[in-house]
């Protein structure tokens, strides 16, 4: 079993950054990819970004290609979400994935963790 914890979410101005953290504990060694997924109210969980545990490809939806950076630190088993120039529609629970498949599917990943709330004030 692999467990994960998000921190970093909050409450920030349009144009403002947060960064999130999310870290695995258990069997780490298992992982090959990690992602984070969002879901807004009234909305279906939606692929944000993930990225390959050791060789540190990533991938991202394009509403936020440009504003968003993946990131992980193998040592500290933790990935990170860099989120920049934020905007309202931003505003979601962020949740934090990982499995053996890198991917936009939520199918692909085994774990999740139980989400931050990123809100964004206009």
């Amino acid at each position: 079993q692999v467990q994960l914890v998000e921190s970093g979410g909050g409450l920030v101005q349009a144009g403002g950054s947060l960064r999130l953290s999310c870290a695995a504990s258990g069997r780490t060694f298992s992982i090959y990819a990690m992602g984070w997924f969002r879901q807004a109210p009234g909305k279906e969980r939606e692929f944000v970004a993930a990225i390959s545990w050791s060789v540190g490809n990533t991938y991202y939806t394009d509403s936020v290609k440009g504003r968003f950076t993946i990131s992980r630190d193998n040592a500290k088993n933790t990935v990170y979400l860099q989120m920049n120039n934020l905007k309202p529609e931003d505003t979601a629970v962020y949740y934090c994935a990982a499995g053996w498949h890198t991917g936009s599917r939520q199918y692909q990943y085994n774990y999740w963790g139980q989400g931050t709330q990123v809100t964004v004030s206009s």
